[in-house]
């Protein structure tokens, strides 16, 4: 009885990564027959249903689990993310306060909580919860990101500049990072850092074209018209809308005067 259980979860799980819900919800339920009170099975029965949109049968089965296993993180994960594609955002955040409570020190729970804090507009709570993962892990890159966003749209241009400095000690080579960081010194008023930083962005991808307006127009900005000239006309060599590249050229017909 149970190489066939294992036969079909293995089956099941052959099904799932091919895609084939259908068949590995089937499966799995096959197997739930005998090893009905298995939190893992009934995790992964809810990720079938999540998966073929039976929500609430998806919630059914991961509460279930839940009930069995109150320690099962990607239980509370999978959870929250059918919440919140139904749009419970409180329903979410009630759920992962939960999970936080039983496992303070889960990291990967607290930087959930977080996100579902932030679409909420609870910045403090969402910030509480980065630095509490920050206590547990000084190195946690994506902590130091999302602090950084939250401080940016809060205009705390000095923290933001810091917590992404803090993932540029670790990450040296992402086009994106360099240019929220340059937004961030711009936003700050510190223009040469910008201007560093945007040219750091284009050393790690030299076809992010977004850098190369930033770079027109803070050098522009610096009166170093030549400079300017030469990232607005690099900039125009990409797909860009009519509407975009008309704006463009028609900026550097005037500073050309």
């Amino acid at each position: 009885m149970e190489n066939e259980i294992n036969k079909d979860i293995q089956e099941a799980l052959d099904f799932y990564k091919a895609q084939n819900y259908e068949e590995a919800l089937n499966s799995f339920l096959k197997a739930s027959e005998t090893e009905g009170n298995n939190s893992n099975l009934l995790n992964n029965i809810g990720l079938c249903y999540s998966k073929l949109a039976k929500d609430d049968l998806a919630v059914e089965y991961f509460m279930r689990a839940l009930s069995l296993n109150s320690k099962a993180v990607q239980t509370y994960i999978n959870l929250a993310d059918v919440y919140y594609r139904n749009k419970n955002i409180i329903e979410a955040i009630n759920l992962l306060e939960n999970g936080v409570t039983i496992m303070p020190n889960e990291i990967a729970l607290k930087h959930y909580l977080s996100r579902f804090y932030l679409e909420d507009c609870r910045y403090d709570l969402a910030m509480d919860q980065l630095f509490e993962i920050l206590d547990i892990d000084s190195d946690n890159i994506d902590a130091y990101w999302d602090l950084g966003n939250i401080q940016f749209e809060l205009g705390d241009y000095n923290s933001a500049v810091d917590n992404y400095e803090n993932v540029l000690e670790k990450i040296t080579d992402n086009a994106v990072l360099y240019y929220q960081t340059a937004a961030a010194y711009e936003a700050n008023d510190n223009i040469d850092k910008a201007i560093s930083n945007h040219l750091k962005a284009l050393s790690c991808n030299e076809n992010f074209h977004p850098s190369y307006k930033k770079l027109g127009i803070l050098f522009m900005a610096r009166n170093d018209i030549e400079s300017a000239l030469e990232y607005f006309q690099d900039y125009l060599n990409f797909d860009l809308p009519s509407e975009e590249k008309k704006n463009i050229e028609d900026l550097i017909t005037r500073i050309s005067k």
